[in-house]
């Protein structure tokens, strides 16, 4: 089985793709940069959407997991809902099925939520909630790991130094969460 992620560093932070083509038996590659959007995994004049295009037009993948930049979904909504609707249409006619790899609120109390003068349930339930529209709106899967790190970001870490990026253990969980996403949608095919 193989599977295409595009992101961002949320997606290569402590090898993510390794640790999710461990856990489901599959070959993961990666298209991702630092602070990239999935407006640019749709421009092939760009790096990274140059090898995205090329990878959809050429190659076949059973599932393409989208992750874009953290606080894209309610900064700039129009640009996600638009980039994921023309992803999840490349996607299908790849054969394969999108799973959007719904991301995490900035770590409660950390210097970057507190710069963004953001409140960080609420920015956790604008996130989780631009991902589920966009999920039903494209009937792509969704792996809602931010979810997961609300569920869990008083009892666990999370969070790597800088409050944003992941910790191994969050990079592992986001793992847990796609793998889960993927391990149910291939038990309703049988």
């Amino acid at each position: 089985m193989r599977i295409l992620m595009l992101g961002n560093s949320f997606t290569s932070t402590n090898d993510l793709p390794q640790i999710l083509a461990e856990r489901t038996g599959s070959e993961a590659i990666q298209h991702t940069r630092g602070g990239a959007r999935l407006s640019e995994q749709l421009n092939p004049n760009t790096g990274v959407g140059s090898r995205t295009h090329e990878a959809l037009a050429n190659e076949r993948w059973v599932f393409v997991v989208l992750q874009v930049m953290s606080h894209v979904p309610i900064t700039a909504p129009k640009s996600f809902f638009s980039s994921v609707e023309r992803l999840c249409g490349q996607i299908r006619r790849n054969g394969s099925v999108p799973i959007l790899f719904a991301t995490w609120a900035y770590q409660k109390g950390g210097e970057k939520l507190t710069a963004k003068g953001w409140d960080y349930d609420a920015m956790a339930h604008r996130l989780s909630a631009a991902y589920h529209q966009a999920a039903r709106e494209n009937d792509a899967l969704i792996a809602d790991v931010g979810r997961q790190f609300w569920e869990r970001a008083d009892t666990q870490s999370l969070y790597a130094a800088d409050g944003v990026h992941p910790s191994p253990l969050g990079s592992r969980i986001a793992a847990e969460t796609l793998a889960a996403v993927i391990q149910q949608y291939k038990e309703k095919q049988l």
